[in-house]
């Protein structure tokens, strides 16, 4: 079975958290699991030069970019709390990140140190990473402390490839990717379909893998999947993530009609609509009897103003479809 670790480095509840799997896994019996890292951003406003952590914290918006990681609150008796519960985990003595680190540079090596060598090298990475930011201090945004991570981890070319822009899509795209499974909280645990969020007791952990393990997984093509989540994206009202999911399905399946329409419908939403009205309109050349796509042209229309040419499509479509009316 497959877990995925949807989490920010930065966030503190994310260590606490990992040691709490790690116990519920070394505990467990039964069919092994495999534990992958997933990019997620608590504070994706953070600036590219990493600024004093307590410059941060005086900010009274912090708060606000916190609350995507567990039940953090910027109050002393909180971070006393929080430091209590990673001594307990065995972080040690000193704990708190000393800045505060754009995470995205660091995200980019644990993906590639997936693509290099598997979960277990992008484990002891991210390991590496969380130490370095909450128990030694060091600045993570830092591309020379993350080539060094990388390479105590055995990750040698970490830092040359980080240098050359590697993992920049693959994070981009991974993050769209957790937006349209609605991931909204650092951690988040994800296995067969089934979601645990934030630092739960490894009995909780535990549990949570037990009844996962129980269900049948989930097994689409890739395409589907990725379709899939280019509607969940829209849904989400997110239509220029839509289309960038989309974009290897318009190029690898061009003549596909349920890829143009959601194509359509995502430039629609993202106000691109000419390219919405040149989709829908060769739509209707190759089948003139779908409703929901006449709708849409029509609506595209009568934004552009073609108010004339609009409503014989707009009409066409309740005739043809009643519920569309």
């Amino acid at each position: 079975m497959r877990m995925e670790i949807w989490a920010d480095v930065v966030c503190p509840w994310m260590y606490i958290g990992k040691r709490r799997l790690e116990r519920a896994l070394a505990e467990r019996s039964g069919a092994p699991v495999e534990v992958v890292w997933r990019p997620y951003r608590i504070d994706p406003t953070a600036p590219d030069a990493s600024e004093p952590i307590e410059e941060f914290l005086r900010d009274p918006f912090v708060e606000v970019a916190l609350e995507a990681c567990g039940p953090v609150q910027n109050g002393d008796g909180e971070l006393v709390q929080m430091s209590e519960l990673a001594a307990e985990e065995g972080l040690g003595d000193r704990w708190g990140a000393a800045w505060r680190a754009n995470s995205h540079d660091a995200h980019r090596m644990i993906a590639m140190a997936e693509e290099e060598g598997g979960p277990a090298l992008q484990d002891a990475v991210a390991e590496g990473i969380l130490r370095a930011h909450f128990v030694e201090g060091r600045d993570i945004a830092d591309a020379g402390v993350l080539s060094e991570i990388a390479a105590g981890a055995g990750f040698a070319r970490g830092g040359a490839l980080l240098a050359a822009g590697g993992g920049e899509a693959r994070v981009r795209e991974l993050l769209l990717w957790g937006r349209s499974e609605g991931v909204r909280t650092s951690p988040t645990f994800v296995a067969n379909g089934m979601a645990l969020t934030g630092a739960q007791s490894p009995e909780v952990i535990a549990e949570f893998l037990a009844e996962a393990a129980d269900r049948r997984p989930r097994e689409l093509p890739e395409e589907v999947e990725r379709l899939r989540r280019s509607e969940a994206l829209l849904v989400r009202d997110d239509p220029l993530g839509a289309l960038e999911l989309l974009r290897p399905l318009t190029e690898a399946y061009a003549e596909d009609r349920g890829v143009r329409l959601l194509a359509a419908r995502a430039y629609y939403r993202s106000a691109q609509l000419n390219r919405a009205r040149r989709t829908l309109e060769a739509l209707l050349e190759e089948g003139a009897d779908d409703a929901y796509t006449r709708l849409l042209l029509g609506r595209t229309l009568q934004r552009q103003g073609e108010r004339d040419l609009a409503e014989p499509h707009l009409r066409l479509a309740r005739v043809m479809d009643p519920a569309l009316a």
